[in-house]
């Protein structure tokens, strides 16, 4: 964390001096008095306002480079895209040759450093603030597979009339296949079974 020290008339003065010379706004910043400022006789022995401006974490910052030490370490080579769509929210998207590294099996790596990069990002933060990691869109990707299974699925549990388990999935990834299905009249869906082996089933309805 960046601290200067900063003087001015008043202590107004000597915050705004300080956020122009760090150029940060006044919400990244927290401040400590060292010296109140005073008005002397005729001006003679006024005294200045003295603060010590302490510049806190940027919690994207902060995430980033957690990231960054993470990768370092799993000795992959990947770039980090960062982009910040709302005010304590940021997407990082990982890129590069050794990008399945970070995915793993169904996401789960993914999953798993996504779950620490926030844990950084929130270390110091006076609120929440959300990062999803994504490693060349793959979310995107494994959204519309899921999509495109749990329709296959759900036409042959209709063609079939029989039950259709499908393979253990994260929490969120089953609740994907509940809402691509709610729709369809013809069949209903519920998980079964306990962590980390909880999965769908897709069944025809008056089976």
């Amino acid at each position: 964390m960046k601290t200067i020290s900063v003087s001015g008339k008043t202590v107004e003065e000597a915050l705004d001096n300080g956020l122009t010379q760090l150029q940060v706004s006044r919400e990244r910043v927290e401040y400590v008095e060292i010296q109140s400022p005073k008005k002397g006789f005729l001006n003679l022995f006024s005294k200045p306002a003295i603060l010590e401006i302490t510049v806190k974490p940027d919690p994207v910052e902060e995430a980033r480079s957690f990231l960054s030490t993470i990768l370092e370490c799993m000795q992959v080579d990947l770039t980090i895209d960062v982009h910040r769509f709302k005010e304590n929210e940021a997407r990082f998207n990982l890129e590069g040759e050794d990008v399945g590294i970070t995915i793993g099996k169904r996401g789960q790596t993914l999953e798993s450093l996504q779950y620490l990069t926030n844990l950084a990002a929130n270390r110091h933060a006076d609120r929440f603030y959300r990062i999803e990691l994504d490693a060349e869109n793959y979310r995107e990707r494994r959204q519309k597979t899921l999509e495109q299974l749990a329709f296959r699925l759900a036409e042959k549990a209709k063609r079939t009339k029989r039950k259709v388990t499908l393979e253990p999935m994260q929490a969120k990834e089953r609740k994907l296949i509940h809402q691509t299905l709610q729709k369809d009249r013809a069949i209903e869906t519920f998980s079964d079974g306990k962590e980390p082996r909880r999965h769908i089933v897709i069944a025809p309805k008056n089976h």
